[in-house]
């Protein structure tokens, strides 16, 4: 069956989607985007995905034409045409198209694209963990805006992978960040920490679900800078994200995370999360 796109206001088979060489996106990565997850052909948090979208917008300074109302019913659609039970919408927002220069354009309006994937669940990664190396963040001071500058996060990716690893964890100077492409959590003597939701990392729609979570289950918690050292005499640590869910960390440089298993307090947000998503 032919893919259908969202592509500014109208739905689209992919081969008659048509991207303009000038598009700021494709010659300056000026733009912004978000993955939705979809679970059971609904999606998952979607008012916290567009709100996020709307804070990286202004960030930018991105006028966005669309209400959440209208791109939340537009994103639903795209899931109903292409009958995506499980999977994720990627929707990416330009600042438009415009000849190349570096000040923003006056008249170009924003360029919107949207599709699905279908894409299951991180069954295997969450029962048994993955193995993370740790990176110097080499990213830009706002990467609290979900924007399409994403080179960092490949080159780390790509090292990790080059290295036998799932993801990379990265830090500032010895204090962790996020991973590639997630937030980080370790768990201390019972405690849930995570870095603060600052400027530093991406305020993950995932982890504030599983803090949401941590909370109601009376885990306590702390969003707070954490070191490497931390992170390696962690009891427990895992990843959060749209696509990864809660995935637990086993080892970490070639170090085992305690005994080099999944632990409980992870294990029962996995519990808690798979209620909320209705399995």
């Amino acid at each position: 069956m032919t893919s259908i796109y969202w592509h500014d206001n109208a739905f689209l088979p992919e081969e008659e989607v048509r991207i303009s060489p000038h598009d700021r996106g494709y010659n300056f990565g000026d733009g912004i985007y978000e993955v939705f997850r979809v679970y059971g052909g609904e999606l998952f948090e979607a008012e916290a995905h567009f709100e996020r979208l709307r804070l990286s917008a202004e960030g930018l300074k991105l006028a966005l034409p669309w209400e959440n109302d209208g791109l939340h019913a537009a994103m639903k659609e795209l899931v109903e045409r292409n009958a995506l039970a499980e999977g994720t919408v990627y929707l990416q927002i330009s600042r438009g198209t415009a000849p190349r220069n570096h000040l923003f354009p006056a008249d170009a309006a924003p360029v919107a694209l949207a599709y699905t994937r279908e894409v299951g669940r991180p069954v295997q990664a969450m029962d048994q963990g993955i193995s993370v190396v740790t990176l110097e963040d080499i990213r830009w001071l706002h990467c609290n805006y979900k924007t399409l500058n994403l080179l960092a996060n490949v080159l780390a990716k790509q090292e990790a992978a080059d290295r036998g690893a799932a993801d990379a964890v990265l830090h500032r100077s010895g204090i962790v960040t996020e991973s590639s492409a997630s937030n980080v959590m370790i768990v201390k003597n019972g405690t849930l920490i995570t870095h603060p939701a600052d400027n530093l990392i991406l305020h993950g729609v995932t982890r504030a679900v599983a803090l949401r979570l941590a909370r109601a289950a009376e885990i306590p918690t702390e969003e707070r800078t954490f070191t490497l050292d931390e992170l390696y005499a962690a009891d427990e640590a895992f990843v959060t994200g749209t696509t990864v869910e809660i995935t637990p960390i086993v080892a970490v440089d070639g170090r085992e995370v305690n005994d080099g298993k999944p632990g409980p307090i992870t294990r029962r947000l996995q519990r808690e999360f798979a209620a909320v998503i209705g399995l």
